[in-house]
């Protein structure tokens, strides 16, 4: 294993695509290094089709779904759709209220999201009496439910039929799913059909699926209307938001998904998106998956987390477009003082978790809790903590008898299992690998403590606790010219599963000081060299957040480093740089 200043390096790169087999180009040893060697996954991937999408049909319960709501349009009944209160669920519950009501503009559908904090995740017994009391026949979860058991049953002592659809974790093999009208899951397969092929759909995705299958069957073809058409092309930004928020792997429908709904973003024709576009600043930006994961993103949430999303389905849903920009204005603002909530928690949580001793080698996981703490956003906290910390990451609020919140974890450990693994000390929990959220009376959390952390060090190694990077393959500096560098900016949309490409250049020289810049010289500034084949080429870097290691570092020195290359353009000029990510020393 190989440790930089900051990270162990974990590479990638296959013995058969070395930089030292003559022919083998840097964006061949990357695109083998990813897994795609032969021309028809190289095409699925760096030019992807919609007709390369999975047929909804092949989705469990679709079927049964479709029908059901084309039933209750065609026979005049109350749809409401259940939606969760985060960027997915928000997305999801406004893909579906447009498909119906582009079956019929008079359907009486509407949309119900549970209060985060007066009503938590999922669904709410006395919200489905109260749907149930104002005249709904249907519920269509989205983003949510699958393992609503009790809810389900009441659900059907009021009246309901209820469809569920959602892509959370299943329960355990052997546990009961809810009995509803139709269960629609990726990853759900019963009775020996055959699985759908992609499992990884986030909730817009699957709600987007169900879009596309409502409309064949309303249709009574697999060619649908110029409406339905234009309806569900206008659904891919939607989803395209719901899949890069939820940071389900950017591969296969997903990395689809988002790259077409990301290019007609811009040219929506919901007033609500347009409008968040706008007041974010963004008209005038090309919009990627880090602008979606900084900017419209977080806005969304916001809305979830300090006050009721059902303001940002509007949003995107049955809002005049003045309307829809007096609320995104709101969401604007509710983030800045989100903002500024979560630096105080993580501040006071960073003093915590150090001065309790929770960040030792034998306290593989951090748990913390404290009054103050607001509920709705103590999970961005934690991961915040988890990045710094190299760590799992509980944080709850204590509201006197019951603490509750959120938890997100490291790669290498689920810490929906770790959780899990405490369910008989806890009065509700869900999630998945990588993030989950609980609640537990107080008088549990110093015992839930105890053994979550016996649950961490079992199943963490100190080595995980540095983070890890992975490297695609090996680079030389002669090798990042304008040309490769911008086919490698193609390979996006990035995120999990696609992240951006990471390159070890090895030996090369530290050309002259790094120059911290930014406010308190927080940031490096670098030029590298590398002398090959009789050319010498040269690199800038930027190394974010690292000014501490100014001093640890000289003109001259033998270096390996990491890095990410990109196309920077100023004044005019376009010219390679590179992210730097981590840095070795190399023995003299």
């Amino acid at each position: 294993m190989i440790r930089g200043l900051t990270c162990r390096w974990m590479i990638d790169q296959k013995d058969d695509v070395s930089d030292d087999v003559p022919g083998t180009s840097l964006l061949t040893r990357l695109l083998a290094a990813r897994g795609l060697n032969d021309p028809e996954s190289i095409r699925r991937f760096c030019e992807p089709k919609l007709t390369d999408l999975h047929d909804p049909a092949l989705m469990h319960g679709i079927e049964k779904a479709a029908r059901r709501l084309v039933e209750a349009i065609r026979n005049h009944q109350q749809i409401v759709i259940y939606g969760d209160y985060d960027v997915d669920g928000i997305t999801a519950t406004a893909i579906l209220y447009h498909s119906i009501r582009t079956a019929d503009p008079e359907a009486d559908v509407r949309t119900y999201v549970p209060h985060r904090l007066e009503e938590g995740y999922g669904l709410n017994d006395d919200a489905l009496k109260q749907i149930a009391t104002g005249g709904a026949k249907l519920v269509i979860t989205v983003d949510c439910g699958i393992t609503a058991v009790e809810s389900a049953k009441v659900a059907h002592d009021v009246g309901l039929d209820l469809i569920i659809t959602d892509h959370h974790m299943l329960p355990p093999e052997g546990e009961m799913l809810p009995e509803v009208c139709a269960l629609v899951h990726p990853g759900l397969c019963e009775n020996g059909a055959e699985r759908y092929p992609f499992p990884d759909l986030c909730g817009a995705g699957v709600a987007f699926k169900l879009a596309w299958h409502f409309a064949t069957t309303w249709c009574g073809s697999q060619r649908v209307s110029k409406s339905f058409q234009e309806t569900l092309l206008n659904m891919l930004p939607l989803a395209a938001l719901g899949t890069i928020a939820d940071v389900v792997p950017m591969v296969d429908e997903n990395r689809i998904i988002t790259s077409f709904g990301l290019r007609r973003i811009k040219q929506t024709p919901i007033s609500g998106l347009r409008a968040l576009i706008e007041v974010s600043g963004l008209m005038d930006d090309t919009i990627d998956c880090e602008k979606v994961g900084f900017v419209l993103g977080p806005r969304l949430n916001a809305c979830g987390r300090m006050g009721h999303a059902a303001e940002a389905v509007r949003m995107f849903t049955d809002a005049t477009p003045d309307e829809a920009r007096d609320i995104a204005l709101s969401l604007t603002k509710l983030n800045r003082e989100r903002q500024q909530m979560q630096r105080d928690i993580v501040d006071q949580a960073i003093t915590l978790a150090e001065d309790s001793g929770m960040t030792a080698e034998d306290h593989r996981v951090i748990v913390l809790a404290h009054e103050s703490w607001h509920p709705g956003v103590v999970g961005i906290a934690c991961a915040r903590l988890a990045d710094r910390f190299g760590r799992p990451v509980v944080l709850l609020q204590q509201q006197r008898d019951i603490c509750k919140g959120s938890a997100r974890s490291i790669e290498g450990y689920s810490i929906y299992d770790g959780i899990a693994s405490c369910r008989d000390l806890l009065t509700t929990f869900g999630g998945h690998n990588a993030a989950a959220g609980l609640s537990l009376p107080t008088a549990h959390l110093e015992e839930f403590t105890r053994r979550l952390v016996a649950h961490a060090n079992a199943n963490i190694s100190v080595d995980q606790l540095t983070p890890a990077i992975h490297i695609d393959c090996d680079a030389t500096l002669d090798e990042l010219d304008y040309e490769t560098v911008h086919k490698i900016a193609l390979m996006s949309p990035f995120g999990r599963g696609n992240p951006r490409p990471m390159f070890r250049v090895r030996n090369a020289t530290l050309a002259e000081s790094p120059r911290q810049i930014g406010a308190q010289g927080k940031h490096l500034s670098l030029r590298i060299r590398q002398d090959r084949q009789g050319q010498r080429s040269l690199l800038r870097m930027v190394w974010w957040q690292a000014g501490s290691f100014a001093d640890s570092i000289a003109t001259g020195m033998n270096l390996d480093v990491v890095i990410e290359p990109k196309l920077n353009t100023w004044n005019g000029r376009t010219s390679v740089e590179a992210v730097l990510r981590d840095v070795r020393v190399c023995e003299p």
